[in-house]
């Protein structure tokens, strides 16, 4: 089938794009040249100004040389968002090196599969994360760790941030600082800026981002410089009047995702915006934020948006700086888009990603038709198909449903020494990407349902062969499955379906409080129910899909 043009009611971008020939760091270093003086980063009132944030990143990189960072060696980042994260990231990337970006949330055994799959040699930690990762680095092969610390970045006292109960455990833990446990701050302050030009090349590995699967085992996602630049300049592309050097870009989604380090962090540093930092969303403090930082781009995720419209101050904050949204992860209930848009003046668009596509491959013309629920159009240099649930092998008509497929300049390199995966997913250049979808004659897609059973809950990834995995290993349970179910505030949250061991009794709370020792807080079953069997098919297999089912007629009928 032909690719529509993108040309759909006066949204005009060119069908495909010339790209930089320098990776990131390289464009990063021409951008602080042309704007020292501005705004880089602002976080809690510190502001850090991009010649000021050039030299970090260049004396990081002369840190991370020194304990023996190279080209190919990867770098785990386990931080919120901060400036050092920043720093850390492109230098890292300006010596050739790998990135790691770790999720603070997780907890022992899945810190654990990451570095060890990833090989990791170094670390970048904040230091209230460093008693559960201290641990693990026996386990792994981390053999250089540098430690930071929020307040090092502040411009008051980090008490400040946190209630009283809370200081000690977050504000005073003791590091055992050594030869091979280092001061963040301390060792870059003594550093002098690298002189050393970058080896990195544009088919180079620079990020191994990790995303789950239907093995319930994450997989590393090979991103190449080339992947992440080339998304960077198709989102540029997409915004017919972004004002380089000028925007205020609002980075509340993590960078440890590659949402927000796509859409928030390289985006922003790429055209020259202050990028405001919010290390982690709490709706009174970020819509002071809002209201005192004037940010003009605000990419978000759903969960966000119904926070703010359903506060009950909402519209006693000033916030028509905001010029445009951008969100994705999960669908964009209407009434929160006419809302927001409404309070703000703004225009909220929805795209569509994958961590293997770096992340954007689709989303709604910023101007222009924009059709509600549909994930939008394929982004300059983007192909898409839909071909057949069956065999994947016929593309397709409109309006016929079939997993979407994509190929572009920012679809992976492949999974991280898993070729099997790589070959599964990836045909003749094409991703498909598991999700069953339509497209209608103007080339706007939308997402029906999930051909893999991945929940989305609060804008992440929640891969439920993972949680049957804990659910299993209590010695109370007979028979588990997790599945993904509606909730109003984060599009989905997790349900398990348990069946006891004869004789045996266990509660939900019991249940929940076991995951939580083993589970990222967001991939934790929020409800629990008990039942003397699970429906299965005839050659064992649980049926999923069924409870989903049973769940969404509960909901109905009451």
């Amino acid at each position: 089938m032909d690719q529509p043009r993108l040309d759909h009611q006066g949204f005009r971008v060119p069908k495909t794009l010339e790209y930089p020939r320098e990776c990131l760091p390289k464009i990063l270093e021409a951008s602080a040249k042309k704007y020292a003086s501005h705004v880089a980063t602002e976080f809690f009132g510190a502001k850090i100004r991009y010649g000021e944030l050039w030299d970090q990143i260049l004396r990081c990189a002369t840190v991370l040389s020194g304990l023996g960072v190279g080209r190919g060696a990867k770098v785990a980042i386990m931080l919120p968002n901060c400036p050092q994260t920043i720093i850390a990231y492109y230098a890292t990337m300006w010596l050739g090196g790998i990135v790691v970006m770790t999720n603070p949330m997780y907890v022992e055994r899945e810190i654990e599969h990451q570095w060890e799959d990833s090989e990791a040699e170094f670390l970048v930690v904040l230091d209230h994360l460093f008693p559960k990762v201290e641990p693990v680095l026996s386990r792994t092969r981390i053999r250089k760790v540098l430690v930071t610390s929020l307040k090092e970045a502040l411009p008051f006292p980090l008490s400040l941030l946190y209630p009283l109960k809370a200081r000690k455990e977050k504000l005073f833990t003791a590091v055992p600082y050594g030869k091979d446990i280092l001061n963040f701050k301390q060792v870059l302050k003594g550093a002098g800026p690298t002189t050393a030009t970058s080896p990195a090349e544009l088919d180079d590995i620079a990020l191994l981002q990790y995303t789950g699967g239907t093995t319930g085992l994450a997989k590393g996602v090979m991103l190449t410089h080339r992947n992440i630049l080339a998304n960077v300049v198709q989102l540029v592309a997409w915004i017919p009047d972004l004002r380089w050097g000028e925007e205020r870009m609002l980075a509340i989604l993590p960078f440890f995702h590659v949402f927000g380090m796509t859409v928030v962090m390289n985006l922003g540093l790429y055209i020259g915006a202050a990028v405001i930092l919010v290390p982690r969303f709490e709706v009174n403090q970020f819509l002071k934020t809002l209201q005192k930082s004037k940010p003009t781009i605000f990419p978000g995720v759903p969960t966000i948006y119904v926070a703010l419209v359903n506060h009950p101050q909402i519209k006693s904050f000033e916030l028509h700086s905001i010029r445009y949204c951008i969100t994705g992860s999960a669908p964009m209930p209407l009434e929160v888009l006419k809302t927001f848009e409404s309070l703000t003046g703004g225009t909220i668009i929805e795209g569509y990603g994958l961590s293997e596509t770096s992340p954007v491959t689709h989303a709604n013309p910023l101007t222009g038709a924009r059709k509600t629920g549909s994930i939008g159009i394929p982004l300059p240099d983007t192909e898409a198909k839909i071909m057949d649930l069956e065999f994947g092998e016929r593309e397709l008509g409109p309006g016929e449903a079939g997993e979407l497929a994509v190929r572009g300049p920012q679809v992976m390199k492949g999974y991280w020494k898993n070729p099997e995966e790589t070959q599964k997913v990836v045909k003749d250049g094409w991703l498909f990407t598991g999700d069953i979808a339509e497209m209608d004659a103007e080339g706007y897609v939308t997402i029906i349902d999930r051909k893999k059973d991945c929940i989305l809950a609060g804008g992440y990834n929640v891969y439920p062969r993972e949680i049957d995995e804990v659910l299993y290993e209590h010695p109370k349970v007979l028979d588990a499955v997790s599945v993904g179910v509606p909730d109003p505030y984060r599009g989905e949250t997790v349900k398990a379906f348990i069946v006891v061991k004869p004789g045996e009794t266990l509660t939900e709370e019991e249940m929940i409080q076991f995951c939580k020792s083993r589970l990222a807080v967001y991939k934790v079953p929020k409800q629990v129910e008990f039942r003397d069997s699970l429906p299965k098919t005839i050659v064992g297999k649980v049926l999923r899909r069924q409870l989903r089912e049973e769940v969404l007629k509960g909901q109905k009928e009451s």
